[in-house]
């Protein structure tokens, strides 16, 4: 006997209740938008989170190649263009680069990786490990902290640009980007997990994986919130 399917609205209000365990919540993202970071804080966050944002295109890469569906294929590579770019100055890796200029680091010890502390490097390491050795499906599926990111990227904006004067406005170009990109790639993730998870067991894995996803983020905030510590 099959179990029955479930309603794929209670899917949906399943996963974007996951909202409450975004890392928006974490204390330390509190204090930066609400402007009380120092600009020690504000370094070491930009040279940690560029760890994460040079592993996104491996992760989608991941994605891709364990995906067997040609038409999502099609729609997924765009996010490896947006961050790898097409050609030199391009992309949100790039931007990322022009953000951490801004904040006053360079783009050599940035890229080198040697401001990034441990606890970052392991929740990174272990998100692109399981985009690359679970279901493709549970992997987008894990990327659905996108439905949350663009009212914390409207925020993090204002933020930025209320409080912390000292940051070029050049900057944040990265910012105003994903507000356009993320509704845009979690639309489309959102629909790829409902059309696949149509089980209750499928639905479960993929409610999991979005956990996941927000372990990592949270991870990657405590990490950095004990490294900067002021």
């Amino acid at each position: 006997m099959t179990a029955a399917i479930p309603a794929t609205d209670g899917l949906i209000d399943t996963l974007r209740s996951h909202a409450r365990q975004y890392h928006d919540h974490h204390p330390f993202h509190v204090a930066m938008n609400a402007g009380r970071l120092s600009a020690r804080q504000i370094r070491g966050w930009v040279a940690n989170r560029f760890y994460y944002q040079q592993n996104i295109p491996r992760k989608d890469a991941a994605i891709l190649a364990n995906c067997p569906d040609r038409a999502v294929r099609r729609r997924w590579i765009q996010r490896i263009i947006d961050h790898d770019g097409t050609a030199g100055g391009e992309g949100g890796i790039e931007a990322w680069l022009r953000l951490s200029e801004a904040v006053g680091l360079t783009r050599e010890e940035v890229e080198d990786g040697r401001h990034v502390v441990p606890g970052v490097r392991f929740a990174v390491d272990a998100y692109v490990t399981f985009a690359r050795t679970r279901p493709w499906v549970e992997a987008v599926a894990s990327s659905l902290t996108e439905l949350f990111a663009p009212d914390l990227m409207a925020e993090r904006l204002a933020a930025f640009e209320r409080y912390y004067t000292w940051i070029d406005r050049g900057g944040l170009a990265y910012f105003r980007a994903r507000l356009q990109q993320a509704p845009r790639d979690s639309e489309h993730a959102l629909q790829v997990v409902t059309e696949h998870c149509r089980s209750a067991e499928d639905q479960a894995r993929a409610v999991a994986a979005l956990s996941f996803k927000c372990d990592v983020l949270w991870s990657m905030m405590d990490a950095i919130d004990r490294a900067y510590v002021e």
